[in-house]
């Protein structure tokens, strides 16, 4: 088992490698050129900038079990039906029984946006956030390990 993380813009990328090395785990973070990442834990893998690169390489990367960090919807399915482990950045699992429903949510707010009828606006991240996830995070472990 390893932590796959998309870490183009994921903001719990420190808080993800401090528990991985507390369980011994190991890291993937997956970005692309155009964002700079250094660390001595995690195996760090750089794509070109196209279309979806580091999502194609992350989820070619996965393997049954893995647990797979992302915000990207469409990431997750693919993660989970590679049987791995996806969970948002937020502190929450991406399920079999709630990835339809995230999926129809994006296709929805795509459209909308297309057709400039609505805009959706993205809270800014808190503190809280990150402690959430953290916990989050270290109660799964703790569980599986």
């Amino acid at each position: 088992m390893k932590i796959l993380v998309d870490a183009d813009g994921c903001p719990v990328k420190d808080i993800i490698i401090k528990l991985a090395k507390k369980y011994n785990i190991g890291v993937v973070l997956i970005k692309n050129v155009c964002h700079e990442l250094y660390d001595d834990y995690a195996q760090i893998i750089t794509v070109d900038k196209g279309r979806d690169m580091a999502d194609i390489t992350l989820i070619n990367n996965t393997k049954e079990g893995d647990i797979i960090v992302t915000q990207d919807y469409g990431v997750a399915a693919m993660a989970l039906g590679k049987k791995a482990i996806a969970i948002n950045q937020n502190g929450w699992e991406y399920t079999d029984n709630n990835i339809d429903e995230l999926l129809m949510k994006r296709h929805i707010g795509a459209e909308m946006r297309r057709k400039h009828k609505q805009y959706t606006r993205i809270p800014k991240r808190k503190k809280e956030d990150n402690i959430e996830f953290e916990r989050f995070l270290a109660a799964y472990l703790e569980k599986i390990i």
